[in-house]
């Protein structure tokens, strides 16, 4: 065989090694990609879960991909199928609402804590937020961060607590909405609102604890924020999104829960 015939076929060789190596590792990483467990969460949760997450990846081994914004934006999302295996959120209304539209797993619902808000300033502020929502009357305060209570939980808990507390009307004109809780909390943080009511899961993180006050607004003042969590139907990881759950379930899981504020189920 001619030195020329012969660097043809090693040519070829390489070539088709090459294709094969190429698609071994395509498919390993497709393989990669579908395993990764999809989880929509609302932004109370932002530190917690975050938490959860690593343990439970150090002990599964497997991935989360973690997606965080307002509970009533997730739900509209995942009505239209929007690709998450697990939805977390702070209005166990939205997943009943999903479970009776046959979108979710049958019997996968759970009533996984209560939350609560908290009047919250910067500590360098001259605002006493212990003096309770009165203080949201002084004239000096010029903006109050709340999220948006058209598709956030906490912002309409946030409203209905300054009802309650008979300062709503006086405030409202002064109310800037974040697109969820912690984007209200990064208002208040930034300086570009002087205090606001946000989730009692952020206030306690030791990052906001480090650099704010907060005041507990009293349980009574609004609807109980119970929250909930699904799988969802269409998700190609039911068994992993229900072993998430059942290890937010386990002590480890309910320790971090509790650290944060949140109430858990009985």
């Amino acid at each position: 065989m001619s030195l020329a015939k012969q660097t043809d076929r090693m040519l070829s060789v390489c070539v088709g090694l090459l294709v094969i190596l190429t698609a071994i590792v395509g498919g390993i990483g497709s393989h990669a990609q579908a395993e990764d467990l999809a989880v929509a969460a609302a932004s109370d949760l932002n530190f917690a879960i975050k938490e959860l997450i690593g343990e439970y990846e150090k002990q599964s081994g497997q991935h989360v991909k973690l997606s965080l914004g307002s509970s009533g934006n997730f739900y509209a999302q995942l009505q239209q199928g929007a690709p998450f295996d697990l939805y977390f959120s702070a209005d166990i209304a939205y997943p009943k609402k999903l479970e009776e539209a046959g979108l979710t797993v049958p019997g996968s619902l759970y009533r996984y804590a209560v939350g609560r808000v908290v009047l919250w300033a910067p500590k360098q502020s001259p605002i006493e937020v212990s003096k309770g929502l009165g203080v949201l009357r002084e004239s000096t305060i010029k903006k109050i961060a709340i999220a948006n209570p058209k598709h956030a939980p906490y912002g309409r808990a946030a409203v209905a607590a300054m009802e309650h507390g008979q300062v709503y009307a006086e405030v409202k004109d002064r109310l800037v909405l974040g697109e969820n809780i912690s984007q209200a909390a990064q208002f208040i943080e930034s300086g570009a609102c002087n205090v606001g009511i946000i989730a009692l899961s952020l206030a306690m993180a030791p990052a906001m604890q480090s650099v704010g006050s907060y005041w507990l607004i009293p349980a009574e003042a609004h609807q109980p924020l119970e929250q909930g969590a699904v799988v969802m139907k269409q998700s190609k990881q039911q068994d992993s999104a229900r072993k998430f759950l059942q290890f937010m379930q386990s002590p480890q899981g309910q320790e971090v829960m509790t650290r944060y504020g949140f109430t858990l189920p009985n």
